[in-house]
């Protein structure tokens, strides 16, 4: 039987939006990692419905990187930082070379915590190509090893059914104190619901879990601040119907907890 998760902080959360009224300003940047592309290529697609947010993949909507297309995504991240333009600085370098600042963005630490607990409310996408994804990153502006990610999900549209398949763990992204440890989780619902992830990380340990049970235990945790970025990507060439769709309904979130 798998342990239950502990219950949150009896404290106020430290950061929660519901959405109702859109992504809230002093929280979220509404661009995917800005500062390595350029701001029509960066910007999230997205709007208000009754249950929170939709996020989007539009018809006309341009890939993130000429260098990385086929890849187009609508993300929301708790802050951005970058070193000047046409350096190698920046949060989440994806690749290990050939990226650049394009865009420069100075440090805007909106929820960059170094340890904590988050709770990400979701309904994954079922559009052809698309990747529903949560995850923390190093914000990488006090040291560039500062790379670790912990993923707290990523789920492909065609892993969605009467049980789904994601993926869940850490990544190390060449942050020295890391390994990368992933594995694919089987969770015994339909994800296209309502379903809430938790990651708890701090003093060594990562613990996620979705729904109330852990589906992780990992022996390690990035020692750094990250930034919480949630995202809506179409991963394949372009194809099926639009706009291809996601909801994010709740975020809440403890820093230290």
């Amino acid at each position: 039987m798998r342990d239950s998760l502990p219950p949150p902080p009896s404290r106020r959360p430290d950061v929660e939006d519901d959405f109702a009224d859109g992504p809230d300003p002093a929280l979220w940047v509404a661009h995917y990692l800005p500062h390595w592309t350029t701001p029509d290529r960066s910007a999230a697609r997205f709007d208000v419905a009754a249950d929170g947010l939709r996020l989007r993949i539009d018809e006309d909507q341009l890939d993130w990187r000429p260098e990385d297309a086929p890849l187009r995504v609508s993300n929301l991240q708790t802050g951005v930082f970058s070193g000047p333009l046409g350096s190698t600085r920046g949060t989440h370098r994806h690749r290990p070379d050939g990226l650049t600042v394009r865009t420069e963005t100075p440090a805007r630490l909106l929820w960059a915590p170094r340890s904590g607990r988050v709770e990400v409310t979701v309904s994954a996408s079922t559009d052809e190509g698309a990747m529903l994804a949560a995850w923390l990153v190093g914000t990488e502006h006090e040291r560039a090893e500062d790379a670790g990610e912990i993923c707290i999900f990523e789920i492909d549209a065609d892993a969605v059914g009467s049980s789904t398949v994601a993926r869940t763990g850490i990544k190390a992204h060449g942050d020295p104190g890391l390994r990368t440890d992933m594995a694919e989780v089987t969770l015994p619902f339909d994800a296209a619901r309502p379903h809430t992830w938790t990651a708890i990380w701090g003093a060594g340990e990562t613990v996620i879990g979705c729904e109330g049970v852990v589906v992780r235990r990992i022996p390690q945790a990035p020692d750094c601040p990250l930034f919480l970025l949630v995202d809506l990507f179409e991963v394949g060439g372009r194809g099926g119907s639009y706009p291809k769709t996601a909801r994010l309904h709740r975020v809440r979130g403890w820093s230290g907890a």
